[in-house]
Parts: structure tokens; sequence; C-alpha cells
């Protein structure tokens, strides 16, 4: 139902409201295939009711053009003792053709039969206009399917820009369809088959790294013209912009450091919290985009364009209030230790990491634990020399059980350092032991 509705919809026989137009009750009074039957209507007011006729019999008659050209078939029939068929057909089509004299309003008594045989059958089936591809031997059609001709017969039809197609099959395993029979056509009387086809639009895209915007004029799916844009629409500027980080990812965006650990902060509070803290995901901030850079898209057009967002601060649109207030107690972005340094907790992994100098937690029992006490501090300690000495988010065990071989292994090679029998005790520092006098 929907094909055939399309169908009517390009023939004209439907109005806007999908209602029969007056149109489409005069194709319905002709007893032939819709299609047919406006190539026929329309066809005599174009190129004469003798002409229309004839080209509509043979498509009616499903003649067989020699070397793919239904011109060459037409004056073969003309002309030959076996088309009787042919004929009768054209008598009878002729008779049902509105009245329309050789000479009327409309009618090009100049035009050749090679055009008016393209145009008879455009008429017929405007969705197999097709153009040829640039750089290629093979065709467009306005319905988006590709066409190609038997390249082992050149035939006149080679190397014309326009065919009308009357008959084309695709194989399985075939991507573009060959040309069983067509004739010539122009692009001008290919606008006159199918004006339902024309159409302008905005066309932008992500393209290598930028935005490219067009005003592009089609028939179908054939490109006619295209023209740069200087102002398109910002819908369509973000569903551009939208494309290329969905194929080139978020980190197309400017990360600096900064908006990376607000990034993995507001991470670690959905996972370990929930509700409201945002998904931050590659896929929900794509999914999102509007919302947290918004205006800011606007204003792209290309790589360049994309460098100058702050993205900082369009991420901080997306902190939930009044819980946005909570961000550094939950998950803070430096902790205070006992040696009075504030030093910076890692969300980039699964736990939240603390590198830290072993003597600068002396003092600790226990590290603070995040997201209201939900996530333990996963401890990394490090050696004067900050290489890992040991990984723990259980302090007050490590004094105990681990801390003793730790100090018997680097007391000796970093003499000038604390290394107290009792850290729980001992004063933390981030300075070395003066020397004796």
């Amino acid at each position: 139902m929907d094909a055939a509705r399309g169908v009517l919809t390009e023939l004209g026989a439907l109005d806007d409201e999908g209602r029969v137009s007056q149109r489409g009750r005069s194709i319905a009074e002709v007893p032939t295939d819709p299609r047919l039957a406006r190539a026929l209507i329309d066809g005599a007011r174009l190129v004469g009711v003798r002409r229309a006729a004839e080209v509509v019999a043979m498509l009616a008659e499903d003649i067989r053009a020699p070397g793919e050209d239904l011109v060459a078939a037409l004056r073969s029939l003309r002309g030959g003792r076996h088309s009787g068929a042919w004929k009768s057909q054209v008598k009878r089509l002729e008779r049902l053709a509105p009245g329309v004299r050789p000479d009327g309003p409309g009618v090009n008594g100049a035009m050749t039969d090679d055009i008016a045989v393209g145009l008879v059958v455009a008429l017929a089936h405007p969705d197999r206009i097709a153009r040829k591809r640039p750089g290629s031997g093979t065709y467009l059609m306005t319905s988006g399917t590709g066409a190609e001709r038997d390249r082992r017969d050149p035939g006149s039809l080679a190397g014309l820009d326009w065919l009308a197609v009357a008959d084309a099959d695709r194989r399985p395993g075939r991507s573009d369809a060959t040309i069983r029979s067509a004739a010539p056509l122009t692009e001008d009387l290919a606008l006159e088959a199918a004006p339902s086809l024309w159409q302008e639009d905005e066309s932008v895209a992500w393209s290598q790294g930028r935005v490219v915007a067009r005003r592009v004029v089609r028939l179908g799916a054939i490109e006619l013209s295209s023209a740069p844009i200087s102002d398109p629409s910002v819908d369509l500027v973000v569903a551009a912009v939208r494309d290329g980080l969905d194929r080139e990812g978020i980190d197309l965006l400017p990360w600096s450091d900064p908006a990376r650990s607000l990034r993995e902060r507001l991470d670690f509070l959905h996972r370990a919290v929930g509700e409201p803290w945002p998904d931050v995901s590659d896929a929900a901030l794509t999914e999102t985009l509007e919302d947290w850079v918004g205006p800011d898209l606007a204003r792209v057009r290309g790589s360049r364009d994309l460098h100058h967002i702050d993205v900082l601060s369009a991420l901080r649109r997306l902190l939930p209030w009044p819980e946005a207030g909570r961000l550094d107690e939950l998950a803070p972005d430096r902790l205070s230790v006992p040696s009075g340094s504030r030093v910076r907790v890692d969300y980039s992994q699964e736990q939240p990491v603390l590198a830290v100098r072993l003597q600068e937690v002396f003092g600790w029992t226990a590290a603070p634990p995040l997201a209201g006490g939900r996530v333990p501090l996963l401890l990394h300690l490090l050696s004067p020399a900050r290489r890992p000495a040991a990984v723990t988010a259980d302090l007050d065990s490590f004094w105990d059980n681990g801390y003793p071989q730790v100090r018997a292994e680097l007391r000796g090679r970093y003499p000038k350092h604390a290394w107290p029998e009792d850290p729980r005790t001992a004063p933390a520092t981030r300075r070395t032991r003066h020397p004796r006098r």
C-alpha cells in the first residue's frame, strides 16, 4: 500500500493531503498501468499524441531494444512488417489520449525522436531517470540505485550524461543494476518529467575534520548543484558535529587536564553513588551533547573551532544542583595528608588512588574514605625517590605487617629520611632529617 501511494504521489495523482487529485482522476480514466497512463497524458501534451502513443505502446508491449536503444527500436517498429500488435496498441492509445493538436500549446514539434522518446520514458518512470557518475562509466538513478550499461556493446547511448531508463534489473550480489533499455535525455527534460523529485535543502556534514555546509539541489538521489553556505542552521551544525564525535570519538574535543579530572570525578560518583550524578561515558556525553556543549557548537565550522570550546565550563553544566555543592566533599580533587601537603587523588582507575610518599602519612591509621564513606582510598606509598614501595587500602594493617619489611629494605638506601619504628606516633614530614653536626 505504501509503495502504491508513493507511485501515485510521484505521478502527481494525489494532492498534498493524500486525496486523489484531478490529475489522478485523468490517469485513472486511461485503462492501463498508471505510469504509462501518466506518460500518455503528459507526453501527448509535450511531444504530440502520435509519438506519445508510439512510445507508450512500445513500453506496454515490453519490446526489447537493440543495443538497449529504445529510439532504434521505435524506428525499427515504424518500418517493420511484424509490428502489427504494436501498431494496434498505438491506435488504441491514440483514442485514449486527451485531444491535443500536433501544433497545440506545449507541443514541441521541433523535438527530435531521440529526445522525445527519452521524455516519454522519463514520464513513465521518473524513478529511473539516470545521470552519469563523474569519472565513471556507471549511472545513478533518481531512486538511488546505481546502473550500468553493457560494456560489450557501446552502441549509440555510449557516453551520454543523461538517460531515461525503461528497464533495468539487478542480479543478486551486484551493487548496480544492468540497463536493458533506455533513451537519451537532457537535464531540462529530466526536471520536466520529475518535478515532484526536485528538492533544495541545506546539507551540513562532518567531513575530514571540519563542518561542510552546502545548499544542495537534487533530483531524487541525483545531485544537480551545490554551493557553500556561511550561515547553516544551528540544529544541522550540532547534528554534524555529533556525527563527527560519533565517528571520531569524544576526544575530538579539547580536553584540558582540569576537564579530564572533573570528568573522572563525576564518573566515580556516578558509579559509586548513582543518581543524580550524571553518566559521563563517551556514549552518554555524545548523546547529551546539546545539554553540556550547547551554544558553543553553533560557532563550530571545523576542528580548529572545536579547540576553542571550553570543555571544563561546558562539563560543569552537567553538575546536579544542589548536590554539586558536595562535590569536593564526596570526591575531592586533592586531599590533605598529615605532612601538610595537598595531594591530588587519581580517579582514572576503578578505585581512587592517592600516590604519596610514605613519610608524609606517618600518624595516619586510615586514609579518609570517599563518596560519603562508601569507597576506601587506595594508597600508593612511595619511596623518597617517589618509586612505589607499597600499595594498600588498609593502612593500619600495613603498619603492622608490611611496613617493617619496607623499613628494613629502604632505610639503608635513604638514611637521611625518617624510618621510625612506630609510624603511628611519628610526626609526618616532607623533608629529610637534619644531618648531625
